[in-house]
């Protein structure tokens, strides 16, 4: 008997090692040249393996929370000229009917008939979005072009082929308006230049670009420079501050004592990225205020209502969109956007499920901060603890078809592929762009610290 117990602990023994040893060899690139490399005693050191979890749980996370912000999407935006929308929710409406948009013709979400979590288990599918899929082109056109950093023709092609021109093309505001100026000759970054980009911020980089702090772990400096031109693709001014915020956060991921607790992580992240913000900027004034009141302990729901009085009513801190006279107010502009996600950031305290909550919930482009977040939140968790917040039977299959085209797949995408090739990205990015090293034996990266 004792044999035996021994015998299947040494196969059981073999066989993870052998499985490692496969994934570990699985993360070999076939066009990328592994060179030697001499570890300096500074250097991050990050496990390759681990980082693919991360990142399988980045993709899951952010679907969860795109499509259950999706249910409240422009339910509340507030009282502004002819549209209506009554009090903003409050946690007491988690659970409760879900209430019309702003466009919904008095119809609620076909997601889901009351305000829940939207999920899609194994056997379903989930639809891509236009908080996943530019970030989707991005990852393809790094992996396929074999580089860290796109040029203007490689995002304008990337784009013009991958987008369909006609409607319903999942586009708005600045990013359809980048890509008409695409289709008329005109490359990155002048497709943001707000003498012939109006909305240069409103519906723009803040939903596309966070992923290249991912490509860049640790290093918030190399994670700017891959994400500049993708940023002023569709985003300038304070706009481009706000997406190199969220960019800033993902990079920062991978820096944060991992020994501190979810809550820590999260302020200590933000207020890494708040110091490279401009001081003066009404984006900075926004950040200080919800973390103020966060740490007075206010209740969320009325500084989210402050907000909404402070920047949509009574214009403050430079933040003058109500003076444009835009339809909904520019409900969907990245200012309060922005504003509103701090509110979950801060509250939700690095809870997914609590901040997907809170995002939902606060109003106004309410899938976009859930994405943002529930991506960055996902990642830091990984693939496990997504699963144990939500259950092990999600789906990891992603449609990238239902908004793209003109990909390589003869149905869908799945997120251990997707997340294979982020490794394979952050691989080039670490030898080409930090002059790192990456040892395959040991299946680990060594990250210069930032200067």
């Amino acid at each position: 008997m004792k044999q035996i117990i021994i015998g299947i602990f040494l196969s059981v023994f073999f066989y993870s090692c052998q499985s490692k040893q496969e994934e570990s060899n699985s993360l070999k690139h076939p066009s990328l040249i592994y060179q030697d490399y001499t570890p300096q005693p500074t250097d991050i050191v990050i496990s390759r393996v681990e980082y693919k979890d991360r990142l399988y749980g980045f993709w899951l996370g952010q679907c969860i929370a795109n499509w259950t912000g999706l249910v409240t999407e422009m339910d509340k935006i507030g009282n502004i000229g002819e549209i209506k929308t009554g009090p903003f929710y409050t946690r007491e409406d988690w659970g409760k009917k879900d209430e019309p948009s702003i466009w919904g013709q008095g119809v609620p979400s076909d997601l889901s008939e009351t305000i829940d979590f939207v999920v899609r288990k194994k056997g379903e599918i989930w639809g891509a979005d236009d908080d996943t899929d530019i970030e989707y082109i991005y990852q393809h056109l790094l992996y396929t072009k074999q580089k860290s950093i796109l040029t203007p023709e490689d995002i304008r092609d990337g784009w013009l082929k991958h987008i369909q021109k006609e409607e319903e093309n999942y586009l708005w505001v600045s990013n359809q308006k980048a890509f008409d100026l695409m289709h008329e000759g005109i490359l990155p970054p002048e497709t943001s230049n707000p003498e012939i980009n109006e909305h240069f911020d409103m519906i723009d980089a803040q939903l596309t670009t966070e992923i290249f702090g991912f490509f860049a772990p640790a290093r918030t400096d190399i994670a700017q420079k891959l994400a500049e031109l993708p940023i002023l693709t569709t985003a300038r001014d304070e706009a481009a501050q706000i997406s190199s915020f969220y960019v800033n956060m993902y990079a920062l991921a991978s820096l944060v004592d991992a020994q501190k607790s979810q809550k820590e992580k999260i302020l200590w992240m933000a207020d890494r990225a708040r110091e490279k913000m401009e001081q003066e900027s009404y984006v900075t004034k926004m950040y200080d205020f919800v973390k103020r009141e966060y740490l007075k302990g206010t209740k969320w729901e009325d500084v989210r209502d402050a907000l909404y009085e402070k920047y949509q009513v009574n214009q403050e801190d430079g933040y003058h969109i109500t003076s444009k006279e835009l339809y909904c107010n520019g409900c969907f502009a990245a200012g309060i956007n922005y504003a509103a996600s701090l509110v979950s950031l801060f509250y939700g305290e690095g809870d997914l499920k609590e901040t997907i909550k809170i995002g939902t919930l606060a109003g106004w482009d309410s899938d976009n901060p859930t994405a943002t977040w529930g991506g960055l939140i996902g990642f830091m968790i990984g693939k496990t603890g997504v699963e144990q917040a939500f259950g092990t039977d999600l789906s990891d299959q992603f449609d990238i078809h239902r908004t793209r085209q003109n990909f390589p797949l003869d149905s869908t995408d799945n997120f251990n592929d997707m997340s294979k090739i982020g490794v394979f990205i952050v691989d080039r990015v670490v030898k080409e762009e930090m002059k790192g090293g990456i040892d395959l034996e040991k299946d680990i990266w060594y990250i210069p610290a930032e200067q």
